[in-house]
């Protein structure tokens, strides 16, 4: 009983300073880089404040899941910070708790905030930044998408068929495909493989050139293959509908990233950008959990500290997380570092400095 009110004390200490990180730090973000933005659409393009509204809505849930982890980093450095000034926590050590079974409760909000975070960066933020690049090009630019691009993926369903056409290059204004793979997928198994030279929008229908189709089967691999000269394929989307539903990969979901690789990979193209952006989906939600182990331990001091020192600490800390985040990543994109490593190397470190801060103060 006297644990789980320790817990519940502990817990409403965390509480307020998370809500107020959350609000502090995505009015950060949003005054260094939405309201310039902002001013720039309504002043150069005109935009009316209906459509700004709405850009600004789709543009906070890649904002608020940017402030988790610094959220909880101040969170616990606030409340661990006013433990330690009113001696509360010499108190809880004094009545024969450790100081781990103190830091319990931190944790476990880190892991769930984590957790959470996970979901709300692979569920909500790539729908949203969908909209935002929707709104962004096609309401307030007018269509400035450029019309000609390499790499693009074609998602289509027919009942139980799923295909997905891969070209090369593809340019809107010529109607045109090159280095064209499309694969077809019967009730989840893959049945057919086309590949063409080259393909071409004519009278509302696309007719791929100089191919090659394979029938597949999961136990025999392929069965049978078959050359083409030209044929009409069942893919009725217009040059102008590809250019507007090509995604980047901060716009994908990790299904569509692997789907996108596997593809990419059998064109023998690089994937390093694609992987970074996959395992950010988890390393940046996971900063939650150890910036808790961080923000309690730097929060546990002997002597009486300011909200003010716990805001600071905060800053600095983020900032040195995010910049080396910025440089591995870099060197994950580039393809100089294993893109896992790039990406986890940031919580790699905070982790290590979280176990040692963590001792020092249990000792």
């Amino acid at each position: 009983m006297r644990l789980r009110l320790l817990d519940r004390y502990v817990l409403s200490e965390l509480l307020y300073p998370f809500i107020f990180g959350v609000a502090a730090f995505s009015s950060i973000f949003i005054a260094s880089t939405m309201l310039f933005k902002i001013t720039q659409y309504i002043t150069q393009y005109g935009a009316s404040l209906e459509t700004i509204a709405r850009l600004f809505l789709y543009s906070l849930p890649e904002i608020v899941n940017y402030t988790f982890p610094m959220s909880m980093l101040l969170a616990a450095l606030m409340a661990f910070g006013r433990l330690s000034g009113s001696s509360e926590i010499i108190a809880m050590k004094a009545g024969g708790i450790s100081y781990y079974r103190i830091v319990a409760p931190v944790l476990v909000v880190g892991f769930v905030v984590s957790m959470f975070s996970v979901i709300w960066a692979e569920k909500v933020v790539p729908a949203a930044k969908v909209q935002y690049g929707y709104i962004l090009n096609y309401e307030i630019k007018h269509n400035t998408k450029p019309t000609t691009q390499e790499h693009i993926v074609i998602k289509t369903f027919s009942g139980d068929t799923q295909r997905i056409t891969y070209a090369n290059k593809f340019d809107e204004k010529k109607g045109k495909m090159s280095g064209i793979t499309i694969e077809e997928f019967h009730k989840g198994s893959i049945a057919r493989i086309q590949t063409a030279k080259e393909g071409y929008w004519e009278q509302g229908t696309w007719r791929i050139v100089n191919g090659t189709v394979f029938s597949l089967n999961d136990e025999e691999g392929v069965q049978s293959s078959v050359q083409f000269k030209e044929q009409i394929i069942p893919l009725d989307i217009s040059p102008k509908q590809i250019s507007w539903e090509q995604k980047d990969p901060e716009e994908m979901t990790i299904r569509e990233l692997r789907e996108y690789i596997s593809i990419l990979e059998k064109q023998q193209q690089p994937t390093a950008r694609q992987w970074c952006e996959i395992f950010m989906r988890i390393s940046i939600p996971l900063a939650s959990f150890f910036f808790a182990m961080i923000g309690a331990a730097l929060g546990t001091q002997k002597q009486r500290t300011s909200s003010s020192i716990g805001l600071g600490i905060s800053i600095i800390v983020i900032f040195i997380y995010y910049a080396v985040m910025t440089f591995t990543t870099g060197l994950g994109k580039g393809g100089a570092m294993p893109p896992l490593l790039a990406c986890m190397l940031p919580n790699i470190l905070c982790l290590i400095i979280g176990i040692y801060l963590m001792k020092k103060k249990n000792a």
